[in-house]
């Protein structure tokens, strides 16, 4: 039993020196840089080379890895719009168009870039630097000299400046009522421009129906005259007349009036000799007032405040008409 033992132990003791053995060697074989079969100077400076080529790969990695996030930091910040970014966002209604600034012109990631987004809590706004308007594929009236524009509410691919917009509407509204009557084969018509007065308050007085007196007709007249601030004739003309073709409607042609009246007149059966119209402008001119109220937030947030507001601009438009009286 004790020589058993003593086996035992002997077995384990030889079995040890071989693990020994063989890790000393594995970690020779480890440092031996050199394949020299022994660790030395030489296998030192190997090691020492290696370790250095590591750590070296490591700090670029971790510079490559600082670097990219700067990058995505930065175009987080300078949100800049690439050729490739109209293909996935439809054009806004606003858009402003700005001179191309330094940080643009030499930041990497804004390279090729043709605009750059604006953030105003919940409303993003679109910036075109003007040396990359033509990219875009849209026109601009009367040209893009000017800043802040918004869309054209029949033609999408058409801006018209800012300032400008409700009036350059009443123009081609009052233009488009003309070629109307032309086409119907009028004999003469008329378009008068009125704007309502702003009342603060009103008392109205129920009055008894009845048959009206010569001073009744004309006290209804002139209390009809002193609603408005503004009354003038926009557009007018005497013509030969002719029978009537169907006209092409783009501003009016969503107004139940107009398009009444041009029915009315197409049909053979009962021609029409005599109509007044009292338009509404609000009705037709694409701006409605929480928009108004996002493109002020904007103009705010940019300090370009003028002496009025888009807001203001829009109720006004909702106390403007045009009366159109056309013969045939």
């Amino acid at each position: 039993m004790e020589k058993k033992f003593g086996k035992l132990v002997s077995n384990v003791g030889k079995n040890a020196k071989n693990i020994l053995e063989k890790s000393k060697n594995k970690a020779v074989q480890i440092a031996d840089q050199n394949d020299d079969g022994k660790f030395d100077l030489e296998d030192v400076t190997a090691m020492a080379n290696s370790v250095g080529n590591i750590v070296k790969k490591g700090a670029r990695t971790l510079k490559e890895t600082a670097d990219e996030k700067a990058r995505q930091m930065e175009r987080k910040t300078l949100l800049p719009i690439v050729l490739e970014d109209l293909n996935d966002y439809p054009m806004p209604k606003l858009i402003r168009i700005t001179e191309r600034d330094k940080k643009y012109s030499e930041s990497e990631v804004c390279k090729g870039s043709i605009g750059f987004w604006s953030d105003f809590k919940e409303v993003r706004l679109m910036n075109i630097f003007r040396d990359s308007v033509n990219v875009y594929g849209i026109s601009f009236y009367p040209n893009y000299d000017s800043e802040f524009y918004y869309v054209n509410p029949v033609d999408s691919d058409n801006y018209i400046v800012l300032d400008e917009y409700f009036d350059y509407l009443k123009q081609v509204r009052v233009g488009e009522l003309q070629k109307i009557a032309q086409d119907l084969g009028a004999k003469h018509f008329r378009v008068t421009y009125k704007e309502e007065k702003t009342a603060f308050s009103e008392r109205r007085t129920n009055k008894k129906v009845g048959i009206k007196s010569v001073g009744d007709v004309s006290a209804e007249q002139k209390s009809e005259e002193n609603k408005y601030s503004k009354i003038e004739i926009a557009a007018e003309m005497e013509c030969s007349g002719h029978a009537p073709v169907k006209p092409t409607v783009k501003y009016m042609k969503y107004d139940p009036n107009v398009q009444k009246l041009i029915e009315m007149r197409m049909d053979e059966q009962g021609p029409l000799r005599r109509q007044t119209l009292t338009i509404k402008l609000s009705n037709s001119s694409g701006l409605k007032e929480s928009e108004a109220a996002k493109i002020d937030a904007i103009l705010k947030g940019l300090k370009c405040t003028g002496n009025s507001t888009v807001v203001n601009e829009v109720r006004n438009e909702s106390r403007r008409y045009l009366e159109y009286e056309i013969d045939f």
